[in-house]
């Protein structure tokens, strides 16, 4: 009889990379609000988030992976709402240059700049959690075309852009 292995980066997802949680919040510094699906707006981001009508803001992508390898790195659990980005995707490591393109359910967005850890969240999750996040905490990305992002759609990090 086989034991489980109680190491997350040990557990292996079959498929591809799925949306595993969606936050949004209405104004910096208020809470993020959970949600199952958001409608995005090409060039304007999600409805009622803090960035829609940003100029490149608006989306921020991050991975479970990358947040289980800040979780161990901290030695202490980080719950994807608290890293105040939109979409937690299942697996995966998150493209980070800026120009390369990802598909979210029916959304193609677009790199545009890796998203670098908040020095709040030292504050708001717990001491040392901004470093442990260096280089894990996804990226920030312009919304190519509009469409739907709901909970279990498919990630496709790998989009070619047609140049």
């Amino acid at each position: 009889m086989t034991q489980e292995s109680k190491d997350p980066m040990a557990q292996q997802q079959v498929g591809p990379p799925r949306v595993v949680s969606i936050h949004i919040a209405l104004a910096s510094r208020l809470p993020m609000k959970s949600v199952e699906a958001v409608a995005m707006n090409a060039g304007k981001g999600i409805p009622d988030d803090r960035y829609e009508n940003s100029r490149h803001r608006h989306l921020t992508i991050q991975s479970q992976t990358s947040l289980d390898e800040a979780s161990l790195a901290l030695g202490a659990p980080i719950d994807a709402s608290a890293t105040r980005r939109n979409i937690t995707i299942s697996s995966g490591l998150v493209p980070s240059q800026a120009g390369d393109r990802i598909r979210i359910g029916e959304v193609e967005v677009e790199v545009v700049r890796i998203a670098a850890p908040c020095k709040l969240l030292d504050d708001d999750i717990v001491a040392g959690a901004r470093t442990a996040l260096r280089r894990r905490a996804g990226s920030v990305c312009r919304v190519l075309g509009g469409g739907s992002i709901r909970l279990g759609d498919v990630v496709d990090l790998q989009v070619i852009a047609d140049k």
